[in-house]
């Protein structure tokens, strides 16, 4: 969680009259912005949400872990394979549909399709999609919770533009102040009544309330600044955003206790979900691991066919003569035969498709006896990972805790510290309007009169530090309670 509130200290040294006109163009341009491009705080996190870098990549890679759990809830379906061959034989060989030697160049075509489905694995498969579909809601809920962290995150540049701009209006008030004090001091001096290093001394002190001013301006640009960065927004952009009305209530915590937000944070705090995900996950992985031992039954079946070029149809036998057998009677004699010549032609493409279908089915049983300790090693690993995982569950729950309790006490402090501040300006405001009737009429001296303007502002300063200070540690205590970060 980044920090609430950062100082920057530029000085710009300018002429007086010069910034006098940039201070009058200064708040014409922020009224101009503030009319034509306010964004409240919803807007600027629904924008954030939308256009973060970090948080599409967490959506991207919940979106693979419900792909893999797609993935492993098909995996139990049987597979499906077609395949097909088309070969040239050449020299001598023996071909696998006519079971004749060849000695020429033969071409052959073999189509087939097989199907495989696991009957039996231990429940492994089953247990991996459990396993899987943990993942899955586990990378949600990081996705959520970073989701989550970004409003919070952009609540806390939000707020502090808005502390800034306090500021910003705080200084220039004064510097109202003491310029008017200038020119009231200039004509008492004219007039004899107050010594010239009076307006000498107010001068100087208009000097540094100059400096003042151009610092805290600066520091509202840069605070401006950083919410685009953080929106994602293109920084030359006309931004601007609204102002709401703070109001600090002090019973505001009285309803409140570390208990009841820790309670409440248990259940719909995505982090602590995750983890609960993520351990569930690694018990399903243990189980998975245990499910190797098992013997693991599968069934295949096949269907296939093919053609060869040397299958060929007989169409006729016809005698063209007589030969001499190559064998002879008991006397002796010469045996003839009839000499025959077949008549073949090529026997069709769709005929050897149909006569030559083959079909198979079988089931195969994997008994694992040794392996190597692969699986016993796997369980002993999947055991520990289980361990771990509930390891981080337990520390996510007891940081959670901590960090609320820290926050309440936090929020406690920043009440305290804003009543006394508050308590301070009240007092201050008092005797600066004191301090101010007396130089104007000489009872005190220009020292005097600036340390009594000095410290209202730093009064004043001190009690916007403190308003925003509480209001953020109420909105970090909000956030623990899952309600909405609005004002």
């Amino acid at each position: 969680m980044r920090a609430f509130l950062t100082k920057f200290t530029l000085i710009f040294k300018k002429p007086m009259k010069p910034f006098i006109y940039s201070l009058l163009f200064l708040g014409l341009t922020h009224f101009s912005f503030s009319q034509s491009n306010v964004w409240d705080l919803q807007q600027c996190v629904d924008y954030a949400q939308k256009h973060n870098i970090s948080l599409k990549q967490s959506e991207i890679n919940a979106k693979i872990n419900k792909n893999n759990t797609t993935q492993s809830e098909a995996a139990i379906l049987p597979t499906v394979n077609a395949g097909a061959q088309h070969t040239y034989n050449f020299g001598r060989t023996i071909d696998r549909y006519t079971n004749t030697f060849a000695n020429t160049q033969v071409l052959s075509q073999n189509f087939y399709i097989s199907s495989n489905v696991v009957i039996w694995s231990g429940l492994s498969q089953y247990n991996n999609i459990k396993a899987n579909q943990f993942r899955y809601l586990s990378s949600t809920e990081t996705y959520l919770q970073q989701k989550n962290d970004l409003a919070l995150n952009v609540a806390t540049a939000y707020i502090n533009v808005i502390f800034s701009d306090e500021i910003s209006q705080i200084s220039q008030a004064q510097y109202k102040i003491t310029q008017e004090q200038l020119t009231r001091t200039e004509k008492l001096a004219e007039a004899g009544t107050l010594a010239k290093s009076a307006v000498y001394d107010l001068k100087a002190q208009l000097a540094n309330e100059e400096v003042n001013v151009t610092t805290a301006d600066n520091n509202y640009q840069i605070a401006m600044l950083t919410l685009k960065q953080l929106l994602n927004l293109d920084t030359l952009n006309n931004f601007n955003i609204s102002r709401p009305n703070v109001d600090i209530l002090n019973n505001e915590l009285a309803s409140l206790s570390v208990q009841n937000i820790y309670e409440s944070a248990l259940k719909n705090q995505h982090s602590i979900k995750s983890a609960n995900y993520n351990l569930l996950a690694a018990e399903k992985n243990l189980d998975v691991a245990k499910g190797r031992v098992s013997p693991t039954l599968s069934a295949t079946g096949t269907l296939g066919t093919g053609t060869s070029a040397l299958d060929k149809n007989i169409d006729a036998v016809n005698i063209v003569g007589v030969e001499q057998a190559p064998y002879f009677t008991q006397s002796g004699e010469a045996i003839y035969a009839p000499k025959t010549e077949v008549i073949t032609s090529k026997k069709p493409f769709a005929d050897q498709f149909k006569d030559n279908v083959n079909k198979s089915v079988g089931f195969t049983l994997s008994v694992p006896i040794f392996n190597g300790l692969q699986t016993v090693t796997g369980i002993k690993n999947a055991k520990l990972t289980a361990l771990n995982a509930k390891y981080s569950q337990d520390l996510a729950e007891q940081n959670l805790y901590k960090t609320i309790a820290q926050a309440y006490a936090n929020a406690r402090a920043a009440l305290n510290k804003y009543n006394a501040n508050k308590s301070s300006v009240e007092a201050n405001e008092q005797s600066f309007f004191y301090a101010q009737q007396k130089y104007n009429v000489g009872a005190i001296s220009t020292f005097d009169y600036n340390n009594a303007k000095t410290r209202l502002q730093n009064a004043q300063s001190n009690l916007v530090q403190a308003k925003y200070d509480y209001v953020f540690k109420l909105k970090v205590l909000d956030y623990y309670q899952g309600k909405e970060l609005k004002f």
